[in-house]
């Protein structure tokens, strides 16, 4: 029986290699501004925040003659003496006082009010929790207000007139607030057990706050403390309804900021923001280290 051969099959040919996708341009542009855009939103909000301060290092070194508004030159002899303008330091010297005896107070307050909230149960304990939004939440002209109604019609009977007590009384006030939110989220996050081991080991409850409470909650407290002396430094819209004719350093810029600041003045506040921003690298520092020492 014959057999037919088939042909073979021509050998198919094989496809050419797509080319590779290029974008556009444009969506290039597009892609890339998709990926970077939490890093330039982060920059384009420094640059607003730190332009004031750029803006106020940079007209510390203005010869400036009556005013400091317009640029006329550099100089350093701002830097030098930081006090030639009349007023300058001696109201700096007020703000710190008032800063230091209302941050000790309202620390020292703040802290036993948020163990309290925390730790104990009492009548009103819920009402308290509500109240102590109330100096947060109210608006700072309402309340500069409020208290210099009741120091004019209260404190004028005793013989106490605005100035520097009132100031520090107003200060207590409002930082009051900020405090006790700030230690007593240090306390809610504690671990009870904590305490109770150093009681099973017969510490007393005196012995067991100072040397497990209290230095478990110290970075709260000194957070706190930070906080409220920046608040009671940068104060203006309060002090100036309560101060009188005493003058602390914002109240001072702001009376000075009609004709001008001065350049000396420039130099005081970027000196307090340097300041600062130690403090608060140092802070960093410091619990980083603490970190990494108790996890190696």
């Amino acid at each position: 029986m014959a057999t037919t051969t088939r042909p073979p099959a021509p050998a198919q040919e094989s496809a050419a290699p797509s080319a590779p996708y290029r974008p556009s341009a444009a969506k290039r542009a597009q892609l890339w501004l998709a990926n970077h855009f939490a890093v330039l939103a982060a920059i384009l909000v420094l640059v607003y925040l730190f332009l004031p301060v750029a803006y106020t290092f940079a007209f510390s070194f203005n010869d400036h003659g009556k005013t400091n508004i317009v640029w006329q030159g550099f100089t350093w002899e701002h830097w030098k003496d930081p006090c030639g303008v009349p007023g300058a330091c001696e109201s700096l010297v007020t703000s710190l006082q008032v800063g230091a005896i209302s941050t000790l107070v309202a620390t020292v307050l703040g802290t036993m009010m948020a163990l309290a909230m925390v730790r104990y149960r009492f009548r009103g304990k819920q009402a308290s929790n509500i109240l102590i939004f109330v100096p947060m939440a109210t608006p700072e002209i309402v309340m500069g207000a409020a208290l210099l109604t009741i120091f004019v019609q209260g404190f004028a009977n005793v013989g106490i007139s605005l100035g520097f007590g009132t100031i520090v009384f107003a200060h207590i006030m409002f930082c009051l607030s900020f405090v006790v939110v700030t230690v007593r989220a240090r306390v809610q996050s504690l671990d009870p057990r904590i305490e109770e081991a150093a009681q099973d080991l017969y510490a007393s409850p005196l012995q067991t706050f100072w040397k497990v409470t209290f230095p478990l909650i110290l970075p709260g407290i000194l957070g706190a403390a930070m906080l409220a002396f920046s608040l009671s430094f940068d104060d203006f819209i309060i002090t100036n309804f309560v101060s009188g004719n005493e003058s602390t350093f914002p109240k001072f810029v702001y009376v000075a900021s009609r004709r001008g600041i001065p350049a000396e003045a420039n130099v005081i506040g970027f000196s307090m923001f340097v300041l600062a921003v130690l403090l608060v690298v140092g802070a960093q520092v410091v619990s980083s280290l603490r970190s990494s020492k108790h996890t190696s």
